[in-house]
């Protein structure tokens, strides 16, 4: 599956860990760290990339968070706008898989381009209001984990087809060789039933399967199958700065 557009203009760490911990050693030698008034930015931190922050919803906020729902990320002293998309934090793994919510409780990850800062940086999320007043409300709350482009978010599609006869199934293919490649996934149908592909039959993606109990003429016969999404690109970097309003 080819990469989105977007990530033509993000950059990608060798390793993200030993560069962090070579630009605040450096930054550190030529004193960096005393205390100032101004905000400076690390070697790397004025390019783009996909960050991962850890995000849970603030117990304040009532109302859902959809994934690549538009949100205002406060990363430090930074501010942008991101578009995440969140998945179930899998440590073995470096596959998670999509949700489409924020859910309630308990954490996530939420993947954005944004751009480049070194963990642990503070993160608030915010919601803009809706109406004439728009104030914003704290969403959620977290902290970056890492900065990966390579790691896989993978969200599950069904698709879906017609039991002709008993074990004769149509149009969830149109074309034999898709059959072929999907032969070895297994099938069941919404009546719980499950099965797997025998062979395909003429030209048009029809194709024979066989199931552990006998299946009704009129059951949905489905495959879940799984593919990778990324996060969506944000419309303006400064959302506030636009929709602010002179009082």
């Amino acid at each position: 599956i080819p990469l989105p557009p977007e990530y033509a203009r993000i950059f990608s760490f060798h390793n993200y860990k030993a560069t962090q911990k070579y630009v605040l050693e450096k930054a550190r030698d030529i004193g960096l760290f005393n205390p100032v008034v101004a905000s400076g930015r690390l070697e790397h931190e004025s390019k783009m990339s996909v960050l991962h922050f850890g995000i849970k919803k603030h117990k304040s906020y009532q109302f859902p968070i959809k994934g690549k729902e538009s949100l205002v990320f406060h990363v430090g002293f930074r501010q942008f706008a991101a578009r995440p998309i969140f998945s179930v934090d899998s440590i073995n793994s470096n596959q998670h898989k999509m949700e489409k919510f924020l859910h309630e409780g308990r954490f996530a990850i939420a993947s954005v381009y944004a751009p480049i800062s070194f963990p642990p940086s503070p993160l608030i999320a915010l919601k803009m209001g809706n109406g004439e007043v728009g104030y914003p409300a704290v969403a959620a709350s977290g902290s970056l984990k890492s900065i990966d482009p390579e790691k896989i978010i993978l969200k599950k599609i069904v698709l879906t087809g017609v039991s002709k006869l008993k074990a004769t199934v149509r149009y969830m293919f149109h074309d034999p060789r898709d059959v072929s490649h999907f032969k070895p996934v297994e099938i069941w149908t919404k009546k719980g039933v499950r099965g797997n592909i025998k062979e395909s039959v003429g030209t048009h993606g029809t194709m024979k399967c066989t199931f552990n109990h006998s299946v009704q003429q009129h059951d949905t016969v489905c495959m879940s199958l799984f593919k990778r999404v990324c996060p969506k690109w944000p419309e303006h970097r400064f959302p506030i700065l636009l929709d602010a309003r002179v009082t």
